[in-house]
């Protein structure tokens, strides 16, 4: 299967596509959607739009994770944030794919092993993960432990899944 991790921001939007076979998990690609900060904010969700859509149309992704994210003490970024964070789910569900949802500690858990991880740590996590992969920024690694995040998720689902079924 492969998936699209996904980071949201405003000024920058991290995202990874993985492929995760059984319990493989190889990575193939990842990078950042960048916008322009000094452009309106409606021309800014459109470059997010329109970056977000270029990744999909070049890798394909069978489902998309998204992080969710904090509130800030800062309502008006707060506010920005989540209009980003309506783009990033939007693009995908547009595009015909399921998208799932992850708390920002469930990432960290399920990648590091603990809730409170920081950036180091689950970028250096991500590296080991994902032979070879070396993440170009923090936005990037955070979307690929999403992808992560989402496989070991999934994986467990269709485990009990079948469970069910077979009983």
């Amino acid at each position: 299967m492969r998936l699209l991790g996904l980071d949201p921001g405003l000024r920058t939007t991290g995202w990874g596509v993985i492929e995760a076979t059984g319990n493989r998990l190889r990575h193939v690609d990842h990078g950042v959607v960048k916008s322009d900060g000094s452009a309106p904010l409606a021309a800014r969700l459109m470059q997010l739009h329109e970056g977000l859509q270029a990744v999909i149309d070049a890798h394909h992704p069978e489902v998309a994770a998204v992080e969710e994210t904090f509130v800030n003490r800062n309502a008006a970024s707060t506010l920005r944030l989540g209009q980003a964070r309506g783009v990033v789910l939007l693009v995908p569900a547009l595009r015909g794919l399921e998208v799932c949802e992850y708390a920002t500690n469930l990432v960290k858990k399920s990648v590091v092993g603990t809730g409170h991880a920081d950036k180091r740590q689950v970028a250096e996590m991500v590296r080991r993960l994902l032979p070879g992969c070396v993440p170009s920024g923090s936005d990037a690694a955070d979307a690929l432990a999403v992808a992560i995040c989402h496989a070991h998720h999934a994986a467990t689902r269709r485990r009990w899944s079948d469970a069910e079924a077979a009983s």
